[in-house]
């Protein structure tokens, strides 16, 4: 069922299951999507790589950054890439200006979109057709959201920060409270991002585990070399389950392992361009 709906939007994909995720092509452009959302016929998504695009040098390819030092027009490029492969009219997407907080966006079609300089916020919530959100990172945790019985979605960027401030959470309550949504109705992914086996943190940051979730149990690692690492793929889930959210998907693909395939702040040093997710509701 996949492949024939999602061809019906981009009219030429391919899809394979690679790592707990359906990894996909479109015109040479690589992205994830999750099992969970494919049976879900208005829906679409994706995670995109940092394949596929026109970017140079350090922001090889698809960067959809435009403050960290990248070519605009090549910015501009890559994401109309994107947008022709989820076949959705770049223009109608709407976005935010993350600032790792907790601050959520409520938009729809008729939401300007601010460009270029959309209002700050970590997490955008919509439940209108055809306004596609989306999102960049380069280690933060990407957070899916839909609701398939009150048609609605959200997008939320978790780093450290964002996790520690509630912004899954906060993203959910949004949706129950702008569109009525129950929370064990909505199915939620997690991205790819930095993972366990890499995201070494300081004190600053397990004080804010324990404080937040009450212990660092599951959450904080002590490995034989370096200091604490803080599993952010289980910190956003407890966070999601704490909520009411019950179906949740996890990619558990790691950022800084894969700097073929995504941009790593860490693993780069800050050097580096930022990958684009997408979120949508089309009406046929």
């Amino acid at each position: 069922m996949l492949l024939g709906l999602i061809s019906a939007w981009t009219g030429n994909l391919d899809c394979d299951r690679l790592r707990g995720m359906l990894r996909c092509e479109h015109h040479n452009l690589n992205f994830y999507q999750f099992e969970s959302f494919t049976d879900c016929e208005r829906l679409i998504h994706g995670v995109f790589t940092r394949q596929g695009g026109v970017s140079e040098g350090i922001y090889h390819s698809l960067n959809v950054g435009s403050t960290v030092g990248d070519d605009l027009n090549c910015v501009i490029k890559n994401r109309r890439r994107i947008a022709e492969a989820m076949a959705v009219a770049e223009e109608a997407t709407r976005t935010t200006w993350q600032v790792h907080g907790a601050e959520i966006l409520a938009v729809d079609r008729d939401t300007p979109p601010q460009v270029p300089s959309p209002p700050q916020a970590d997490g955008i919530i919509t439940h209108g057709y055809n306004v596609p959100l989306v999102m960049r990172f380069a280690d933060c945790v990407p957070l899916f959201l839909y609701d398939p019985v009150q048609n609605a979605i959200g997008v939320a960027h978790a780093g450290w920060k964002g996790t520690l401030l509630g912004v899954g959470p906060a993203t959910v309550h949004a949706m129950i409270d702008h569109y009525g949504s129950k929370a064990e109705d909505i199915i939620a992914g997690i991205g790819p991002s930095i993972g366990p086996c890499c995201y070494e943190v300081g004190q600053e940051v397990v004080d804010g585990v324990k404080t937040t979730f009450g212990s660092t149990d599951e959450l904080v690692t002590l490995p034989h070399n370096g200091g604490p690492h803080l599993d952010l793929w289980k910190a956003n889930e407890q966070s999601l389950r704490h909520v009411g959210v019950q179906k949740i998907e996890i990619a558990a693909l790691c950022t800084s392992c894969n700097t073929d395939e995504f941009f790593s702040h860490r693993r780069e040093r800050s050097k580096t361009g930022r990958f684009g997710v997408v979120l949508g509701l089309c009406e046929n």
